[in-house]
């Protein structure tokens, strides 16, 4: 390499490493899988919660400026039993989730999940609308406090890592 070419190759090597440092900023990096003995507890504890089959459904969380949104399907868009269980879970579970009550997601993914403290004290600064969807149903978190909004994308975080193939980022 001549001398020239020295400037610039220091040049591609620092934006490169810019690069990469950049996307391991929070909220840019996809959430790490939580170990297989962990995911397998979840799962455990999960069904104990959650009246649907994990296998047969899949949760979707995708986080927002605002918050986020978490989408829970049938993997068969023709299963109506499941489907029928996700509404009436996620129906419960958002009215539970405006009062501050994160009793759930803790029995599931322990006392110390990501975020969820802020959540709990959140009183009233998370709007939380529920939706049907034809395969399952979604419920939409919204704030102006951004904090809460942190503690919703740490939460939405925890939950895909500790469920691995049963949710998507």
């Amino acid at each position: 390499m001549n001398r020239l070419d020295r400037p610039k190759a220091r040049l591609l090597v620092a934006a490169a490493a810019v690069a990469v440092l950049s996307t391991g900023c929070a909220g840019n990096s996809p959430p790490v899988a939580a170990p297989a003995d962990r995911q397998a507890e979840v799962a455990e504890r999960g069904a104990s919660v959650m009246p649907f089959d994990l296998e047969r459904t899949t949760h979707h969380f995708t986080k927002t400026d605002t918050g986020g949104v978490q989408t829970v399907v049938a993997d068969d868009p023709q299963d109506t039993a499941q489907i029928t269980l996700i509404r009436e879970h996620l129906t419960a579970e958002a009215d539970r989730f405006r009062r501050g009550d994160f009793t759930d997601p803790a029995r599931i993914h322990g006392k110390e999940m990501p975020g969820l403290a802020a959540l709990r004290a959140h009183d009233g600064r998370i709007a939380i609308e529920y939706q049907n969807t034809t395969d399952g149903a979604r419920a939409t978190y919204t704030t102006t406090d951004a904090e809460l909004r942190d503690a919703l994308h740490a939460w939405f975080d925890a939950q895909v890592s500790d469920h691995g193939s049963h949710a998507t980022s």
